[in-house]
C-alpha cells in the first residue's frame, strides 16, 4: 500500500497550518497596536450579545430576503465542515468515507443534508454574485468599493460555487463507482442532488471516473485550506471575527458618549471631587483624542477587522445620502487599511508608526469626520455589532483639542454652551421667553 497520498496530504495541510498560523499572529500584532481597554464586564450580557448577534444573525434579519441567502451560506459554511473532518481523517489515514460503514443509515441522512446545503449554497452565491453586478445594489457601488473590495466580493462568491461544483461531482462519481463494485467505494445509498447529475458521467470508464472523483476529492480539499488562507486577507475574516467582536461590543446605550478620562480628571480636580487619578501624573500627557491607529483602542481595531464591508452603515447614513463624503465603510476600511500598512512596516523592518503618515489626514479627512451627526445610525446598522462612530468622535477630539481645528461655527456653538448653557447666544434666563409668547398668542 502506497503512503504517498497520505503524505502529500500531511504537507499540504501542514503548509496551510502554518500559514494561517503566521497569518493569525499579524494580524493579533496588528490588533494590538491599539491602546489597552477593558471590555470583559458583565459577562453574561457579553455571551447572551455573541450568541444572538454573531451566532443567531439577528440584526441580518432587518432585510430579510438577503438574511435568509446568507444563512444559507452560513450554516452551510458550518455544516458542511463537518464533513471535511471525514475528509482531513480520510487523507491523513488513506481510508475512504471512513464514518460509512458505522453510521450507516443516519450517515445518508447527513450526507443529503449536505447536499441540499450545498445546493442552497451555490444557489445563494449566484444571487449575491446577480445583486452585485447585474442588478448593482447601490451600497455595493459606493467610491470605496471600487477595485480589490469589488473583486474581492466577486471571488469569494465564485469559489464558494466552485466548491460546491466539487462536492456534487465527488458524491456522484463515487456513487456511480459504488454502483459498479469497483474495490474501496462504499454504497451509501441515493443521495438526492448528485444522483442529478449522475447521467453526465455515466458513459466513462471506470478509469476516468477514478480520476474526476480523486480530482474532485483533492480539489475540494485543497480548495478549503486555501480558502483558510485567503479569508485572512479578505473582508471575509469576519466569518472568525465576529464572534470575539460582538463579545467586545459596547454595551452602553447608544446614546452615551465615553468621557475622556484626563478631561474628566482635570475637571474634578478643579471642582474639588475626588477622583481615581494616580497620585503622580505621567511624565508625558497623553494625545487627546486620535490621530492614527495606535491613538484608538485595540478593540477599534479589531472593528476594522471585522467589518464584512456588507454597506448597511453607509445606507443609512444620513450625511452620506444627502451627499456628504462621510462613509462609515470607508471609515473602517481605512482604519484596517492603516493597520495593514503599518503592520508590514514592522515586519520589513521600517518605520512603523513613524512612517511621517497617519490615519487622520492620509486616509480619513477632516470633511469626511465633521459630516457625521453622531446618530449612531451606523452602529445600530452594522450586522456584527462595529463602532464607527467612536473612531470618528476620537479624530474629531483631537481636531478640536489638539490643532484647535474645529470649525469656526463649531467654535461659536462650544462657547455658547459654555457660557449660556445652550448653542443659541442668548441668556439663560431668556430660555423660555418665547413660552410666553405663546401664552400671550392663545390668550388672544
Amino acid at each position: 500500500m502506497s503512503f504517498l497520498p497520505q503524505l502529500v496530504f500531511l504537507i499540504i495541510f501542514g503548509a496551510a497550518g502554518w500559514f494561517i498560523s503566521k497569518r493569525v499572529k499579524f494580524l493579533r500584532r496588528n490588533i494590538l497596536l491599539g491602546k489597552k481597554t477593558e471590555r470583559n464586564d458583565q459577562p453574561e450580557a457579553r455571551w447572551k450579545t455573541m450568541l444572538l448577534v454573531a451566532f443567531g444573525q439577528q440584526k441580518m434579519f432587518k432585510r430579510f430576503i438577503p438574511a435568509i441567502l446568507h444563512l444559507f451560506v452560513y450554516v452551510g459554511f458550518i455544516v458542511i465542515n463537518l464533513e471535511v473532518l471525514e475528509f482531513v481523517l480520510d487523507g491523513v489515514l488513506g481510508t475512504h468515507r471512513l464514518f460509512g460503514p458505522y453510521l450507516g443509515s443516519i450517515y445518508l441522512a447527513a450526507m443529503n443534508f449536505f447536499e441540499f446545503l450545498a445546493v442552497a449554497v451555490l444557489l445563494s452565491c449566484v444571487v449575491f454574485l446577480i445583486r452585485r453586478n447585474i442588478i448593482k445594489v447601490e451600497r455595493f457601488t459606493k467610491p470605496e468599493m471600487k477595485g480589490w473590495p469589488a473583486m474581492d466580493g466577486n471571488l469569494i462568491l465564485f469559489i464558494e460555487i466552485i466548491l460546491m461544483v466539487a462536492i456534487l461531482t465527488m458524491n456522484s462519481t463515487d456513487q456511480l463507482l459504488a454502483e459498479r463494485g469497483v474495490e474501496h467505494y462504499l454504497a451509501i445509498g441515493t443521495l438526492a442532488f448528485s444522483s442529478m447529475i449522475q447521467p453526465i458521467f455515466e458513459g466513462m470508464s471506470d478509469g476516468a471516473l477514478i480520476f474526476i472523483e480523486r480530482f474532485a476529492w483533492w480539489f475540494h480539499i485543497i480548495g478549503i485550506l486555501a480558502f483558510a488562507i485567503y479569508v485572512t486577507y479578505s473582508k471575509h475574516l469576519h466569518i472568525f471575527l465576529a464572534f470575539p467582536n460582538t463579545w467586545y461590543s459596547n454595551l452602553k446605550p447608544k446614546g452615551e458618549m465615553v468621557n475622556m478620562p484626563e478631561v474628566t480628571n482635570e475637571v474634578n480636580i478643579m471642582l474639588g471631587i475626588p477622583t481615581d487619578a494616580p497620585a503622580d501624573p505621567p511624565a508625558e500627557i497623553a494625545r487627546f483624542g486620535a490621530k492614527d491607529i495606535n491613538d484608538l483602542s485595540w478593540v477599534n481595531v479589531l472593528n476594522a477587522y471585522s467589518c464584512t464591508e456588507c454597506g448597511r452603515c453607509t445606507s443609512e447614513c444620513p450625511a452620506n445620502l444627502t451627499g456628504k463624503k462621510l462613509s462609515p465603510r470607508k471609515i473602517m476600511m481605512d482604519v484596517r487599511d492603516r493597520a495593514e500598512e503599518v503592520g508590514k512596516s514592522i515586519d520589513s523592518g521600517g518605520k512603523g508608526l513613524e512612517d511621517g503618515k497617519s490615519l487622520l489626514g492620509d486616509y480619513i479627512s477632516k470633511e469626511e469626520i465633521n459630516a457625521c451627526t453622531s446618530c449612531n445610525a451606523c452602529v445600530e446598522a452594522c450586522p456584527v455589532n462595529i463602532d464607527p462612530l467612536s473612531i470618528i468622535l476620537q479624530m474629531r477630539r483631537y481636531v478640536a483639542m489638539e490643532e484647535s481645528g474645529t470649525p469656526a461655527q463649531w467654535n461659536a456653538m462650544f462657547q455658547n454652551m459654555e457660557t449660556s448653557f445652550s448653542p443659541w447666544k442668548f441668556s439663560p434666563s431668556d430660555r423660555f421667553n418665547w413660552a410666553e409668547k405663546v401664552k400671550e398668542e392663545e390668550m388672544k
